[in-house]
Parts: C-alpha cells; structure tokens; sequence
C-alpha cells in the first residue's frame, strides 16, 4: 500500500465527472458563517449532491469566505439563493423530495438508521438556532447525530458532512 500521488488523484478525479449526481440536494437554511458555506459546498461536490439552495441569510458565491473553504467546488455544485425556504421546500415536497431536517428534535431519528426514499431534501439549520420550526410542518423526517460527550452538538459544517455521506451509501444502494 502506498499513499496517491496528487497526479494520481487529480486523474482518478477527472473520470469521476461523467458519474451522475445522487438524488440528493441541500438547503442551507439561515447559515451565519461564510466558511461553513464553502465547506459545505467542498463537502457536498465530494458527496455528489445534486444541488445546493442556500436560503435567508446564507451568504452565496462570490461572497467573501466561501471560496476560502470551498477550494473551486462553488464552480462545480449547482446552485441558487431563494430568500423564501417555505415556498422552496413546497416546490421540492410538490416534485417527490423526501425532506429531511438535520435536526435534534422530538422523533428524529439517528442518522445512521435512517433510511432515505429518493429523492430526499436535506435540510440544514442555523449555528446557533437550528432548522426553523416554521419548517417542521413540511418535513417527512428529522434525524441527528447522537452526542456522547458534553457538548450538545457540532459545527453546522462537520454535521453535514457526516449527514450527507450517510445518506450517500444508502442511495448508492438504492
């Protein structure tokens, strides 16, 4: 065993983007940090999401701090702001997305034992306040990443990125 040269990834790479995206999008609903919506971004190409809605107060590219993270995957992962999630996530719900909160709430379930119908939503919240609960009344489900130490939760950003990888080996199985 050795260790890829970065020629050898960069080429294994390129055959990877003819493969078609997963039955997957994301809204970023409310998310403060710039950095954590280039990471996200970074995150969700590696994934395969199909789409990205940043919603609210999400900062979107060109914006300050995404690039940072996001390191060009801005430039490979569809993309739109909507200002209004409710109507968004009417008009996902209306074309058959499953949506799905990232969220700890009364019946979410761990993520790990979740198991998604494609085509699923992912539903991001807040830093600090989480999904709104406006949103609540539209969700099919909520899952979460059970917490072992003191802290209550993680950062938005690291959340997603376990969510997101979760909900790709269950569809890569579909």
């Amino acid at each position: 065993m050795r260790k890829l040269s970065h020629e050898e990834i960069v080429s294994r790479q390129v055959k990877k983007i003819e493969v078609p995206k997963l039955p997957l999008c994301v809204v970023l609903n409310n998310i403060r940090s710039l950095h954590n919506v280039g990471t996200i971004f970074r995150t969700a190409d590696g994934a395969g999401v199909e789409k990205i809605w940043l919603c609210g107060i999400t900062g979107y590219p060109p914006q300050g701090g995404i690039a940072k993270t996001a390191l060009g995957a801005e430039d490979h992962v569809a993309w739109e702001y909507r200002e209004d999630v409710l109507g968004l996530l009417r008009e996902l719900k209306a074309k058959g997305y499953q949506i799905v909160l990232l969220e700890q709430m009364q019946g979410s379930i761990s993520h790990d034992a979740f198991k998604p119908i494609p085509p699923v939503c992912l539903v991001v919240g807040n830093e600090v306040e989480g999904v709104t609960e406006s949103l609540q009344s539209l969700s099919d489900a909520a899952i979460e990443i059970e917490m072992d130490g003191i802290k209550n939760s993680l950062n938005v950003a690291v959340a997603f990125g376990i969510a997101a990888y979760q909900l790709r080996g269950q569809l890569k199985k579909l």
